[in-house]
């Protein structure tokens, strides 16, 4: 049972936006709130959990749309950070003929000015059931650093501790130092999410089981291995288990991952984490549902329900 003064998911990262094809053909592009970090605490919020969320943004109008989004959404953002100069990053998401994803240019006008450690508010872990964080805060040294002191406050504070790796090969200098970076956070994960290209290039495997073998060795209490339209691989105390999701339509998979890790954390803030595998499966059913429905309309949170619309699967 979770402490009654857990009062959200408490999210820290990078603000982004997506700048996403309006087809297949990459020539127009549409502005959405975006990026892994803002996808999750705003789809927690969506289907009912309370959410909170540590980054840093400007005075310019890019930040103030992301703002004001966040507000709409009910993401809590009183331990977020303004800086004037702070210049929100973003990204071109092209779309291949099979309506999949690919993360073309970034745009970081401000890399250095980042949430630094000094400023992480421990009132935010005091309050907090679950810390999710992502690799997208780990490839910049005071991010890295922030990250890290996060994980240290989460630990200090009895916070569980959510990674998704949610790895951009384009933002890292070379793959060792990638995957390194990411592996290193693995002994303080309570839940660990990964597509299946990720556990083969962080483990330095070649097949999905060599993969969990690998993991395994790592005592992580859930692994969480998402297969596309294939579901998802769910691992707990060394056994795995096969979820598999509903049938729909992609049109733009662009935050689906982040729409399941949503529905995951969700669960886990009002239930803990699974201790057996008819929970384990509920929790990563609700996953797999919301990612599918996220990949049914362009944007990463354009089609993702609300908690009305799904309160019968909860």
């Amino acid at each position: 049972m979770l402490h009654s003064k857990k009062e959200f998911v408490l999210v820290y990262g990078d603000a982004f936006v997506d700048y996403i094809a309006d087809d297949v053909t990459n020539t127009s592009f549409t502005k959405y709130l975006g990026g892994a970090t803002i996808n999750v605490a705003a789809g927690l919020s969506r289907i009912g959990a309370p959410s909170a969320l540590i980054t840093v943004t400007g005075n310019d109008e890019t930040s103030e749309f992301v703002r004001s989004e966040l507000k709409k959404e009910g993401v809590d953002l009183d331990y977020a950070i303004y800086t004037p100069e702070k210049r929100v990053s973003g990204v071109y998401v092209h779309l291949t003929d099979a309506c999949e994803r690919i993360f073309k240019d970034y745009i970081d006008e401000t890399p250095d000015i980042q949430v630094t450690p000094d400023q992480l508010n421990e009132e935010a872990f005091q309050r907090a059931s679950v810390l999710n964080i992502c690799s997208g805060t780990m490839f910049h040294p005071t991010a890295l650093e922030t990250t890290r002191k996060s994980v240290e406050l989460a630990v200090k504070n009895d916070v569980m501790i959510a990674i998704d790796a949610n790895i951009r090969p384009l933002r890292w200098s070379d793959a060792d130092t990638c995957r390194n970076t990411i592996r290193s956070f693995f002994k303080n994960a309570d839940i660990l999410k990964l597509a299946d290209e990720e556990l083969l290039f962080l483990t330095k495997t070649e097949d999905l089981q060599s993969g969990l073998e690998a993991l395994g060795e790592l005592s992580i209490p859930i692994i969480l291995v998402t297969v596309g339209a294939n579901g998802t691989y769910a691992v707990l105390n060394g056994e795995v288990t096969h979820v598999p999701t509903i049938e729909i339509e992609p049109v733009d998979t662009t935050g689906a991952g982040d729409a399941f890790m949503a529905g995951v954390l969700r669960y886990v803030h009002y239930n803990g984490l699974p201790t057996d595998q008819e929970a384990l499966k509920k929790c990563v059913n609700i996953g797999n549902i919301l990612g599918a429905y996220a990949s049914t309309k362009a944007g990463a949170l354009t089609a993702l329900p609300y908690y009305d619309d799904i309160k019968s699967l909860l």
